[in-house]
């Protein structure tokens, strides 16, 4: 057994990050307020592409904030995936709307042409309505998860929504830095082609602010309502008067202190995850009944999680491998559980749901945190040969 405990996805922490928050605490400036926020704010931006970004909370207030500012409403239903984490979904229901559960395609992420299907099969569009044939509701919008910082297909997502009248949400929370290289979005990041984009800096993220997030968008407008939700509605600060049902999603200045360090090193992240995915790639392809999943043709993805498919080729099933790794002291997961099939969502409309299934029972996550050593990724690669 390694005496070394190879985690899935931690943090790295070796630039400026001790002496940009040393500098917010003692200038004092440690909570919601403070010039870190801005510049952080400025510089996400600026690095993604798009024309502003809030800082918030975590991704999951960027995303219920999203769902604001597009003024989805409870009469409201919105296209989800499946196989995604459940944070994704959850601020549909905070709205009070509805989910309706898509499936994914063989790259995990949401399938735009079973998408299409729907529309066209399942709904009547009706005054600039997309109008659902089962619940007589209006389907306002699609949340885009782009899973493990691998690209959705884009292109066909904005055809179906530009022809239904759809809102477009990215989920862009696993992809701060993927973007396209070729096609119609050259060059434009994940959570900047929709009309409203969102990055999460959880601790398992490329990079972190502890807990985090940003909203993104190339609507001025939008952006200043995701402002003034995020900070409680506040029309006028001095006389504490509130316009609307706002919110205390600000980030802190500790960390956006942490957020501007972590940014500074976001492409060498990038660049060492590439680097390992290659290596695993390389190596697994001899193992057979294993593979790692690929990621999409004409982008620069983040490569940000590891997939590993197994098939019945290989001589673990996929609880047995997991059970295996952490014995070799190698942290390792399943994909999520399909939201579809969580409790609170049980009694929601599904739409051909079939790979995302075949791909929950037979795909894992394998160590994938950008201070990952060589001799770590041979020694994985090892167990996974059963070597070791």
């Amino acid at each position: 057994m390694s005496e070394k405990y190879i985690p899935l996805s931690v943090p790295n922490l070796k630039g400026k990050e001790l002496e940009y928050v040393t500098r917010a605490i003692e200038t004092e400036w440690v909570s919601t307020a403070g010039p870190y926020i801005s510049e952080f704010e400025d510089n996400v931006a600026k690095y993604t592409g798009a024309r502003g970004a809030v800082s918030c909370q975590n991704g999951t207030s960027g995303l219920h904030i999203a769902l604001r500012v597009l003024e989805v409403t409870s009469e409201d239903e919105i296209i989800v995936p499946t196989l995604t984490f459940i944070a994704a979904v959850n601020p549909v229901k905070y709205i009070g709307a509805e989910p309706i559960f898509m499936d994914c395609d063989d790259t995990l992420n949401i399938d735009a042409d079973k998408v299409r299907a729907f529309c066209e099969t399942e709904c009547d569009y009706i005054n600039s309505k997309l109008i659902n044939k089962t619940s007589k509701k209006h389907i306002k919008a699609i949340i885009v998860v782009h899973v493990f910082g691998n690209m959705a297909d884009m292109e066909k997502i904005m055809s179906i929504a530009d022809e239904y009248n759809l809102k477009v949400v990215e989920d862009a929370t696993e992809a701060l830095g993927t973007y396209y290289t070729a096609g119609k979005y050259k060059d434009k990041h994940a959570g900047t082609i929709g009309d409203i984009g969102v990055y999460s800096f959880n601790g398992n993220k490329i990079m972190t602010t502890g807990g985090g997030g940003m909203i993104v968008s190339n609507n001025e407008e939008l952006l200043k309502k995701a402002k003034h939700l995020t900070t409680q509605a506040k029309s006028n600060d001095l006389y504490y008067i509130h316009d609307d049902i706002g919110y205390n999603y600000r980030m802190t200045n500790l960390q956006a202190a942490l957020g501007l360090a972590q940014l500074e090193q976001l492409e060498g992240f990038i660049e060492t995850k590439k680097t390992n995915y290659e290596r695993y790639k390389s190596e697994i392809e001899s193992i057979h009944g294993l593979r790692i999943l690929d990621f999409n043709e004409h982008t620069r993805p983040n490569y940000w999680f590891y997939a590993l498919s197994i098939d019945k080729e290989y001589k673990l099933k996929r609880d047995q491998l997991i059970s295996y790794l952490s014995s070799k002291c190698i942290q390792s997961r399943p994909i999520w559980g399909l939201i579809s099939e969580q409790t609170p969502y049980r009694a929601n409309q599904i739409y051909k749901i079939e790979k995302a299934q075949i791909y929950l029972e037979n795909m894992i996550n394998i160590p994938c945190s950008s201070n990952l050593s060589k001799e770590d990724v041979q020694y994985v690669v090892e167990c996974l040969q059963h070597r070791k």
